[in-house]
């Protein structure tokens, strides 16, 4: 058990004044598997609480058998907390796991203070970066969901404070305070609008998928660079900050392939530890983007420490959202921060000069591809990755093409690869491999379903 207080977070009180200040809380339990240590978890923390506009002041942990059902913490570490609040004039507790109602009523009282836990804390974050009524409406339906059973009396004395501040973005406390079944209504309603939503980005899929265009979906930690990365392959302005959950909205980009082939690029929102529940549920018309993609190109910043960790947090969610067996290209991104001589090195000089994280992970990735989207190292050979990685996913096939369906042959070199021809009396002779949706359009698919929109006749996929 043990407080730490930084010396510079004193200095910063009176210069960032008009913030609100926070005290982080953070428990490590006993026998409870975790992808960073406890100080590493906090640092991410004290990050995500920098970007919904807070300061963090100081910070607590503590080292515990079980979690305290009531107070999470113990009573002892909940005093402390409490003159920390005093000594920093701080006025928010965050806590690094999410707390229960009866936890967060029972904390607020003792402390008589706002207390926010991590998924409240990155709920209020996405509310902020919401720019579209598609992120807006799936964010209010987070909010709602984890907040409904939190909504107790609790919620009155938050909703006297002037300005609302961090964790009080999106759906007001004092709409909170309606009869439930209001809010359920309201769910209920957002849950509708955002269905159709799902409906129409999969009619776009299909139509896309008609034209024969494969789709790669950017996915990462956030902050990895996949905004910068997209902008970097496709030459256009995607936003790209420094910032935690950037992106929310998927962006779609056209981009050439070495081979003349052309691809759609999608930059998806950054996963993180620890993501909550309400969100992965909320944003699944977005996330099916992640589903339905013929590659993921998993972008992992090679300068972090925690590199493998945060790889297999995102290998988690995807899991989660069912997307845990699709085809990935590992890319391992801001590699100039680890080597400061990468523009005279070749693709294997950079890998061999690479902190150890990154060898281990070559162990679970056997090639991963190392670039600076922000130098534009590396960029040629990432293409040729996602080229030969696309190929390979494609299906084997042999046929035989008739004559006079020349228009078949041609799709077939426009968007397979073609190994051998032979011209016989009963037609052309072909073996090689094509993607699925081509597969279906001639018919060779052996199991055809109704996701495939290559399970129409020939002549009317050529017409």
């Amino acid at each position: 058990m043990k407080r730490v207080t930084d010396p510079r977070w004193a200095e910063q009180r009176q210069t960032r004044a008009a913030r609100e200040r926070a005290v982080l809380v953070g428990v490590e339990v006993h026998g409870r598997e975790a992808l960073l240590t406890l100080d590493e978890s906090l640092d991410e923390l004290e990050r995500l609480t920098a970007t919904a506009g807070a300061v963090a002041v100081s910070r607590v942990t503590q080292r515990l058998d079980a979690i305290n059902p009531g107070t999470y913490i113990g009573s002892g570490k909940l005093q402390e907390v409490k003159a920390l609040l005093h000594e920093f004039d701080a006025d928010l507790v965050i806590f690094d796991d999410e707390l229960s109602a009866a936890q967060l009523r029972n904390i607020e009282r003792e402390l008589d203070c706002k207390v926010l836990d991590r998924t409240a804390l990155i709920l209020d974050i996405f509310a902020m970066r919401a720019n579209t009524r598609e992120a807006a409406l799936q964010i209010e339906l987070a909010q709602y969901a984890y907040r409904l059973p939190r909504l107790t009396r609790q919620w009155t004395h938050l909703s006297r404070q002037a300005v609302g501040g961090v964790g009080l973005r999106g759906p007001g406390e004092t709409q909170l305070e309606i009869d439930r079944r209001e809010i359920q209504r309201r769910m209920s309603q957002i849950r509708a609008e955002l269905e159709h939503v799902r409906q129409q980005r999969g009619l776009r899929r299909r139509r896309r998928r008609r034209t024969g265009i494969s789709v790669v979906s950017i996915v990462g930690y956030t902050n990895a660079g996949k905004s910068t990365l997209l902008n970097a392959l496709s030459g256009s302005e995607v936003l790209a900050e420094d910032k935690l959950f950037a992106t929310l909205d998927p962006t779609t980009k056209n981009v050439v392939l070495p081979d003349g082939k052309r691809v759609l690029f999608t930059d998806t929102v950054g996963f993180i530890q620890k993501l909550p529940t309400e969100l992965v549920v909320s944003f699944r018309a977005t996330l099916e983007e992640v589903h339905e993609a013929d590659l993921l190109v998993h972008v992992a910043d090679a300068s972090d420490t925690n590199v493998v960790e945060k790889v297999i947090a995102v290998e988690q969610v995807l899991a989660e959202i069912g997307a845990g067996d699709k085809p990935v290209l590992m890319v391992l991104n801001k590699i100039d921060l680890v080597d400061p001589d990468v523009l005279s090195r070749s693709s294997h000089e950079r890998f061999s000069a690479a902190m150890p994280p990154l060898m281990r992970l070559r162990e679970r990735y056997a090639e991963p591809v190392l670039i600076s989207a922000e130098q534009g190292v590396g960029l040629g050979e990432l293409l040729a990755a996602v080229a030969h990685a696309l190929a390979a996913t494609m299906m084997a096939v042999e046929t035989v093409i008739p004559y006079d369906m020349g228009d078949a042959l041609n799709l077939w070199h426009e968007h397979g690869l073609v190994d051998t021809l032979d011209y016989a009396d009963d037609g052309i002779h072909v073996t090689g491999r094509l993607p699925r949706w081509v597969a279906g359009r001639l018919g060779l698919l052996p199991d055809r379903d109704e996701d495939d929109i290559a399970a129409e006749p020939l002549m009317s996929a050529l017409d």
